[in-house]
């Protein structure tokens, strides 16, 4: 019996084998997946990128013993809330800046200087404008005071400005009004550049300047006080967060050398793979992300017919350490991946555009893991299915200019590496 037994199953096949001779070999797919590839990470900085329509403007300077010192300052045209062509004041009584601070860092106490100059060549909502373009002055500049602020909430401020300068503003009421076919106030007077003058105990602000829209309430403006022969008060509003379109700019300078000798950025565009890449605000360094393995995978013949089950990119930070163990303290809450095509435009990766932002994450594991992960499996899908050779392998993780933290992040050959986890179907 127990022969017999032997003989009866020593026929059977393997399931899985079951007629694979009688299949060709390309109808058996195989799974596979790695973490092992290698990524290089470099720290970048581009001077001048765009920064026309911002939707979150900055003054003043700030530092840190990383990143060193940056600047912020506005360019920025007014907009007539009310035609002046009618207007019949005889004297300005006074004039007065409001904003709408959003957060405040640094010295928070009265007194810092905010100069506003004019503008000598007309700005136009079409054109594009970059962080490094310090616009032509006329030579005209008025000068006031900040007031004290608070770093913990939303200030609402009044300035007062000299009245010479609502004097200057309104001194040719022909030109008064807005018009979208001819010439008008912005043809007139060309806009505004704002800065903070630079002291010892530096402040840094954010404001939205941004079109408030049809149904907004414009919120930055300057008004202009007045009164006429019969002791009639009026007054005039000049908006810099309109509710029509209006040109506007951030400028932003990074001086990486003013940082701290044992902490500050050592390797800046000259391609050397530190042990740390760095993402800074306000438009400063970025972190290029180099995975040879992708342009081999792409032009190897046997891979044409890939499907990308998973692509993550984990990439550890660090804000601090004690005694060699890092934690996370203050940390974006996000990091973005672009990739730069052919044409050399850069675009968001198409996992946080298509598949949306939490397919994407790019959010910090604060946990256990101490890293960022991204998901890139529609970008990697697309460039590999790309026969245009329009999408690139070339990605650079970078923050919005509105992120309140910068990131220090692990990198090459550091011992907390960064990992790319890829798992693909094979046809």
């Amino acid at each position: 019996m127990a022969g017999l037994l032997f003989i009866a199953t020593s026929c059977e096949e393997s399931p899985s084998k079951i007629g694979a001779g009688l299949l060709p070999g390309n109808d058996f797919v195989t799974i596979k997946s790695t973490d092992s590839m290698n990524v290089k990470s470099y720290t970048m900085y581009a001077e001048s990128v765009e920064s026309e329509n911002p939707s979150v403007s900055y003054l003043g300077d700030m530092w840190d013993p990383t990143f060193g010192t940056t600047t912020g300052e506005l360019v920025s045209q007014l907009w007539l809330r009310d035609s002046l062509t009618a207007a019949d004041f005889t004297a300005i009584d006074s004039v007065r800046l409001f904003l709408k601070v959003l957060t405040v860092t640094g010295d928070t106490a009265a007194g810092h200087i905010l100069k506003i100059s004019e503008v000598s060549q007309q700005l136009y909502d079409t054109l594009v404008y970059y962080s490094n373009q310090t616009p032509t002055l006329t030579g005209n500049y008025w000068t006031a005071e900040l007031p004290a602020l608070r770093s913990d909430t939303v200030n609402d401020i009044v300035i007062t400005v000299d009245t010479t300068f609502g004097g200057y503003l309104t001194r040719q009421r022909s030109m008064g009004f807005m018009s979208s076919t001819k010439p008008d106030f912005r043809s007139f007077f060309k806009g505004l550049y704002f800065e903070i003058v630079p002291s010892a105990k530096p402040v840094y602000i954010s404001l939205s300047v941004a079109s408030v829209g049809s149904t907004g309430t414009p919120a930055n403006y300057f008004s202009v006080y007045t009164h006429n022969g019969a002791k009639v008060s009026e007054s005039y509003d000049f908006l810099l967060d309109a509710q029509h379109s209006s040109a506007k700019y951030n400028l932003f300078s990074h001086i990486f050398s003013t940082a701290e000798p044992g902490k500050k950025i050592q390797h800046i565009n000259d391609g050397y793979a530190d042990t740390l890449s760095y993402l800074q605000n306000m438009n400063g360094v970025y972190t290029r992300i180099d995975i040879p393995f992708l342009k081999a995978l792409k032009s190897d013949p046997s891979f044409r017919n890939v499907a990308v089950n998973k692509a993550r990119l984990v990439i550890p930070f660090i804000v601090g350490s004690t005694t060699g163990i890092f934690y996370a303290k203050t940390i974006p809450s996000i990091i973005y991946a672009r990739y730069t095509s052919s044409t050399g435009y850069k675009h968001l990766v198409q996992d946080y555009l298509d598949a949306g932002a939490t397919f994407y994450d790019g959010t910090p594991d604060t946990v256990t893991k101490m890293s960022y992960n991204i998901n890139l499996a529609t970008y990697l899908q697309k460039y590999l299915n790309d026969a245009t050779d329009t999408i690139t392998p070339s990605l650079e993780l970078y923050l919005l200019s509105s992120s309140k933290y910068n990131a220090i992040l692990t990198a090459n050959n550091n011992p907390r590496r960064v990992k790319f986890e890829f798992t693909y179907t094979k046809f």
